[in-house]
């Protein structure tokens, strides 16, 4: 590998492996660095799957961590846009960089390089609309918004295929990619970019590699590492938010209509009394709810769906926006407190409680668990008390939206009904960025999820082909 390089990319997420694919694209034959502290995407694998816990794999998860990111890990959906909208609800904040209409040319564009490697081309979401619609107005009875867009399912076990021919055609392009390898730090001189400090984690060695260009592509497990960067650095930034709440897993019969007519629904309400935003995010028909591991050996649940292998349950999150002000406004470190809490309570693990526990005060046993009528995918899972850990107000808007869904999805409220936790979406603080994506650092740019642009593997994959659109003719 070269000691110095055109752009070096922090990161292999989908921001990451599109970017080097458009500079492909462009014929610059420049030299292009990608930079992973996970593994290979054929190297990735979960023990959960075959022992049936978690592991807590050294020195980085499997789940979270190595080429085609976090995201693409679990079940891989695409949030594409429907033609008639005027503005994207989903997804982040890219078309506030590029306009509404670029941003739709460039998931079109993004979206086809998807099928070229092995997308499925069917969409769901598209063929029910009087359906829809009808659940719609249900929904805004009772002051909760649908947002239904169009979804290009990959499926877990996909995924890995589709990444893999993108991690081959990377490498086959002379896209240099070094894995297994850590970020330690930025070199930074007189406000410029210049490089970074890598740690190769099995050789346990050091090296400073230079570029004329840095980009941040960490996504949502690099959030932690990004705060600490900025601090350090005197990277500009502004406020962020953290996502609390949980997974949800309620038998399929109850989300048939959903599942079918769209796949997956977004439900967004305001509950009484607090008002807070509350949202469903990554619906799972047929699916299993998943552990992951984060800094720290925090333990996160998540949730994935194949395309092949099926359960008889749907899982979905429920998450509460939390948004700080002065004098606190730390809000990754609250929410690894409140992760951390619940993990003590079930020894290291995600713990689950029963909805009819919840409403009745109790905590949940494994004797009743056993004679649940929903049986927990996720079998690692420790059956307690989820409101010793989670905040009042958070747990109460949960409990809220819940009975408010109820009022849509009849049974949605169903006391057998399982909630797991932590589910917790961690947001760096934004950077603070150009139309380039450039920092107030010069020659260091942010893309994805991480530096809080995007959400999502379709809006962050399209970051990093607008990333090299931008540096294609500066470099």
């Amino acid at each position: 590998m070269a000691s110095s390089y055109d752009a070096i990319v922090i990161g292999m997420g989908p921001g990451a492996i599109f970017f080097a694919y458009e500079m492909i694209q462009k014929n610059q034959n420049k030299k292009i660095l990608l930079v992973e502290q996970g593994k290979r995407v054929e190297d990735r694998s979960c023990p959960i799957e075959t022992i049936g816990k978690c592991v807590k794999c050294k020195p980085f998860c499997n789940i979270t961590s190595g080429f085609s990111g976090a995201g693409a890990f679990s079940d891989g959906k695409l949030s594409l846009y429907n033609k008639e909208d005027d503005d994207f609800y989903v997804g982040g904040e890219l078309h506030k960089y590029l306009g509404v209409e670029e941003t739709k040319k460039l998931i079109d564009y993004t979206d086809q390089i998807y099928l070229d490697f092995g997308a499925d081309p069917k969409l769901e979401g598209t063929k029910y609309k009087k359906e829809i619609n009808e659940i719609k107005k249900k929904a805004k009875k009772e002051e909760i918004t649908l947002i239904d867009i169009p979804i290009r399912h990959l499926g877990t076990e996909k995924a890995h295929e589709l990444y893999k021919k993108l991690e081959k055609y990377l490498e086959e392009h002379n896209i240099d990619l070094m894995f297994e390898t850590e970020v330690k730090d930025l070199i930074i001189e007189k406000n410029e970019a210049k490089g970074i400090i890598a740690h190769n984690v099995k050789e346990d060695t050091e090296e400073k590699i230079y570029g004329k260009n840095i980009i941040i592509a960490v996504g949502r497990k690099g959030a932690n590492w990004l705060v600490e960067m900025c601090d350090k650095h005197n990277i500009i930034t502004k406020s962020g938010c953290v996502d609390i709440g949980v997974r949800y897993e309620l038998p399929d019969a109850v989300m048939k209509d959903v599942n079918k007519y769209m796949y997956e629904g977004k439900f967004i309400g305001y509950p009484y009394p607090y008002k807070d935003k509350v949202r469903t995010f990554c619906q799972n028909p047929s699916g299993f709810v998943s552990s992951e591991v984060y800094d720290n050996n925090l333990s996160l649940v998540n949730g994935h769906s194949y395309k092949e292998k099926k359960s008889t349950n749907t899982n979905l999150a429920i998450l509460v926006s939390h948004n700080f002000t002065y004098p606190f406004n730390k809000p990754i470190d609250y929410g690894r407190n409140v992760a951390k809490n619940l993990n003590e309570l079930a020894n290291g693990n995600v713990i689950v409680q029963r909805l009819g526990d919840i409403n009745r005060g109790k905590r949940t046993w494994q004797e009743e668990l056993d004679k649940n009528s929903v049986v927990p995918t996720l079998k690692s899972a420790v059956p307690g008390d989820i409101t010793f850990a989670i905040g009042y107000r958070t747990m109460t808007d949960i409990l809220q939206f819940i009975k408010e869904m109820d009022k849509i999805v009849e049974g949605f409220a169903n006391p057998d009904n399982l909630l797991y936790a932590p589910e917790i979406k961690f947001y760096s603080n934004k950077l603070e960025i150009d139309n380039n994506f450039e920092s107030s650092v010069r020659g260091l740019y942010s893309i994805g999820d991480g530096g809080g642009m995007t959400r999502g593997l379709m809006m962050a994959s399209c970051s990093g082909v607008q990333m090299a659109r931008n540096l294609a003719g500066k470099i």
